[in-house]
């Protein structure tokens, strides 16, 4: 007998609320007419916690974006370019140990997709996300004592795993805890606080000294753990996937701040949802089983390529860098943080500009912004030893990166993860997102890992023109390939994938 039969046939109340299996029924006939609806959602509830507890959770992702923006400010310290004098390395930095120093933070980021993936529903996402917080809170103390270059490397890749392993969970646990209302404002926290985290390092990694920035970088991480541990619990949906019915009552009253009756008939309703997904748990090769399945894997994918292939990596981790070599009036750390500011600012407009455009257009304008903006930064440094031009130009480089970090921002900095939770059934979101984060992840290794070499080879200016290029191939596949999900079911995004024309 299905679960809406039942509600047909009986009334159902519960003889103990901390278990959503014991009832009590009468025949309908003898109670009469029923006056409400047993899934009624105009109950609204208090929301307070719910965004409290999404805040708090998101402080994993402002320690994520700290560890990518600590790159900016400390390189060129480490390089010898900024206060020699205070530098902890015997010898600065080499070009090659510059890379490096950048790139195993991507490729850390590899990996921790992959272990968050085998403990995310043995041990539940509130302990994962505790875990994910270690790695950052080692690396960092090993950087306050750091006065060797393995060490920093040791660093990087641990950064690097809690970046993955955060990226795995932390969308997991906030999707699971919000409500179909606010579930894509609440998502949008993560990249939101990524970027307040990267800005953290652009604002005050330049003005303290090394060994204070690390010490004040380890700060976030070790507050969150007790608050987290403490006040907020873990998923309903996670605590009833582990026989925990009790604990999920109780987490989902504390979230939702609303009468039993409508706790207890949402948590029926995760409980069919959890039931489902672990009766058909998927596995990798069931993504090359539909036509369906294979698309939405090609589109995820395809989006955290173009991603990557934007050079938004070499920005996060060179910023500085860049404005340094680009010789602007604008103080190198000042031309940075104004770009930050930005980039969070634009954060801001993203869940606003979603709900009323739709994802696919916000992506074609963002590939067509961050082409442009790149075609203009490659045409500066291009330009950079004609003196007559740059003393007309000198503003060109902060408004270059100014629009890219708009455009990034608003689309395919949060999207393509906003997508991937849409064109993929219950079932097979958690094998799918750790293929895609570990995939993207390496990509993103690999971009900042030559960066140097190709630059070496074509110029600066034509690393930032290849970039460009990608954002066009970029536009020409969101165009031809993704199809629109925004205010479309789950059921209707399904269809359009499993069709012959599916944009």
């Amino acid at each position: 007998m299905s679960y809406h039969e039942d509600y047909v046939r009986y009334v159902t109340v519960p003889k103990h609320y901390h278990s959503a299996n014991q009832f009590e029924a009468e025949d309908i006939e003898k109670v009469g007419d029923i006056d409400f609806d047993p899934f009624d959602t105009t109950e609204t509830g208090g929301r307070s916690f719910l965004y409290f507890a999404a805040t708090i959770a998101n402080l994993t992702a402002f320690v994520s974006g700290v560890s990518v923006g600590w790159s900016s400010p400390v390189i060129p310290k480490l390089s010898g370019d900024i206060e020699p004098e205070n530098n902890p390395l015997p010898e600065p930095l080499t070009p090659n140990q510059q890379s490096w120093l950048g790139s195993l933070l991507p490729l850390g980021a590899v990996f921790g997709p992959v272990i968050a993936g085998l403990i995310v529903d043995r041990i539940g996402r509130k302990k994962s996300l505790l875990i994910s917080t270690l790695p950052f809170i080692a690396a960092f103390i090993i950087a306050i004592f750091s006065h060797n270059v393995n060490l920093y490397y040791v660093m990087r890749v641990l950064c690097g795993l809690g970046l993955g392993a955060v990226f795995t969970v932390l969308p997991m646990y906030v999707g699971e805890i919000a409500e179909d209302s606010n579930r894509g404002a609440l998502g949008s926290f993560l990249a939101l606080f990524m970027c307040m985290g990267i800005l953290f390092s652009y604002c005050v990694g330049p003005f303290v000294p090394l060994t204070t920035f690390n010490i004040i970088c380890v700060v976030p991480p070790i507050v969150f753990f007790p608050i987290f541990l403490v006040y907020i619990p873990d998923s309903s949906h996670s605590l009833i996937a582990r026989n925990d019915e009790a604990g999920a009552e109780k987490a989902l009253t504390k979230f939702r701040q609303k009468s039993s009756r409508a706790v207890h008939n949402e948590l029926l309703e995760i409980r069919d949802s959890v039931q489902e997904s672990l009766a058909s748990k998927g596995r990798i090769i069931d993504l090359f089983r539909s036509k369906g399945l294979i698309r939405a894997l090609m589109i995820s994918l395809g989006l955290v390529s173009f991603q990557q292939l934007s050079g938004i990596n070499i920005i996060f981790f060179y910023a500085q860098t860049i404005f340094s070599l680009a010789g602007s009036s604008v103080p190198a750390e000042i031309s940075t943080i104004i770009v930050g500011c930005v980039q969070v600012l634009a954060g801001f407009l993203t869940p606003m500009v979603v709900e009323r455009t739709g994802k696919r257009a916000i992506l074609i304008f963002s590939a067509i912004g961050m082409g442009i903006s790149m075609a203009l930064l490659g045409f500066y440094f291009y330009v950079q030893h004609n003196a007559t031009i740059t003393t007309y130009f000198f503003w060109l480089p902060i408004l270059s990166l100014i629009c890219f970090n708009i455009t990034y921002s608003v689309g395919f900095g949060p999207l393509p993860w906003a997508v991937l939770g849409e064109v993929f059934p219950p079932n097979m979101k958690s094998v799918a997102s750790t293929i895609t984060a570990a995939f993207c992840w390496f990509l993103a290794f690999i971009i900042t890992n030559i960066f140097g070499t190709v630059t070496a080879a074509v110029g600066i200016y034509g690393s930032f023109w290849l970039f460009s290029c990608f954002c066009v191939i970029a536009f020409l596949f969101v165009y031809m390939l993704v199809p629109e999900t925004s205010r479309k079911t789950l059921q209707e995004i399904r269809k359009i994938l499993d069709g012959a024309y599916f944009v």
